[in-house]
């Protein structure tokens, strides 16, 4: 079955169709939640609400781009959501070990809209790669390829988003003081 197959089934509610596309994409889904929780179950339950949203929005889905990255987006939407309803803070976006800002907890501090604003302020092109990178889980050589540059430069762009990211942690404190 074709990708647009199994969208036009999921969108007229047809369950092998669901089920299909849940398999095809079900390993994907687990390997991101599961660098956020250790808990298989935690995992589990995350990855079903993420595809229950996607069944349900899979109308809006327009074939302009991956079905995997529309799919991982909508999970790693019920990830934040999840953390955020469980801790009230965000607890599982951490920048590499060695990338954290010199406020010890500030990353681990900030709310999502907060972290999305900062994200906003990087330009384009690294935002993307950030994105692409730290969100969706692809590998500098899939970047490169989509976005028709060189994994170097892509590694650039990352490291610069990470950078202005930091700057910006540092210059405004105030952002991670407004959590309670």
């Amino acid at each position: 079955m074709s990708e647009r197959e199994l969208i036009e089934g999921c969108i007229a509610n047809d369950r092998r169709c669901q089920e299909a596309l849940y398999r095809k994409f079900f390993p994907a889904m687990l390997r991101m939640c599961m660098r956020y929780t250790c808990d298989r179950e935690e995992a589990l339950t995350i990855i079903n609400d993420g595809f229950l949203r996607a069944f349900k929005k899979m109308y809006t889905f327009g074939f302009k781009g991956s079905l995997e990255g529309w799919i991982r987006r909508l999970v790693f939407h019920s990830l934040s959501d999840h953390f955020r309803r469980k801790h009230k803070q965000l607890h599982f976006l951490q920048l590499e070990d060695w990338d954290r800002p010199q406020r010890g907890d500030a990353l681990m501090r900030l709310y999502v809209e907060d972290l999305m604003q900062l994200i906003q302020q990087v330009p384009p092109t690294s935002r993307k790669v950030f994105q692409m990178f730290a969100v969706e889980g692809m590998t500098h050589k899939q970047i490169a390829h989509q976005l028709g540059i060189s994994e170097g430069t892509s590694k650039w762009h990352l490291a610069e988003a990470r950078r202005l990211i930091r700057q910006f942690l540092l210059k405004d404190p105030e952002m991670t003081k407004n959590v309670g």
